[in-house]
């Protein structure tokens, strides 16, 4: 008898860990909005997030050639992002987004997550604080500085 409550128990944990997973880590879907940014804040009560509202325009179905605003609510983690983002208020932006099943309150209010700024006003964005290009720009700058030395050192010799 306890063999087979100890299996309950533990299946039960576990069935409770998977369900926990899957409701607020597993990314349900992912894509691209685009549209004006209307605005980026920082607020909460006890877990501050930053939140954002993205209006897209379109075409209302019940009525021919009605114009109707459709309002994306997202949530921010990266700062960086969320900073960038608040100095784009009324630009028309394209924002790469993650969806969950949903919302964690450290991580936002929404189940949409914003983790990347790809155009604005139709300009491209490089992607921000990434690992990768934080490393190479920091091995590339001593490379670039060397090869500006030798270049300095060459027209030193061409003017003696």
């Amino acid at each position: 008898m306890k063999k087979v409550l100890s299996f309950v128990v533990v299946l039960a944990v576990l069935a409770l860990g998977v369900f926990g997973y899957v409701r607020y880590y597993y990314v349900f879907g992912e894509g691209v909005k685009t549209g004006t940014l209307n605005y980026v804040v920082y607020k909460g009560m006890i877990f501050k997030t930053y939140e954002g509202k993205l209006i897209q325009s379109g075409l209302r179905a019940g009525a021919a050639g009605a114009i109707q605003s459709y309002e994306f609510e997202f949530s921010i983690e990266d700062p960086a992002i969320a900073e960038q983002l608040m100095l784009e208020g009324g630009e028309n932006v394209e924002l790469h987004y993650k969806e969950y099943f949903a919302p964690l309150p450290w991580r936002g209010y929404t189940k949409y997550i914003v983790d990347q700024i790809i155009a604005v006003d139709g300009r491209r964005i490089e992607p921000v604080n990434t690992a990768k290009s934080s490393t190479e720009s920091a091995e590339s700058a001593p490379a670039a500085e060397e090869e500006a030395v030798v270049e300095s050192d060459e027209s030193v010799e061409q003017t003696i």
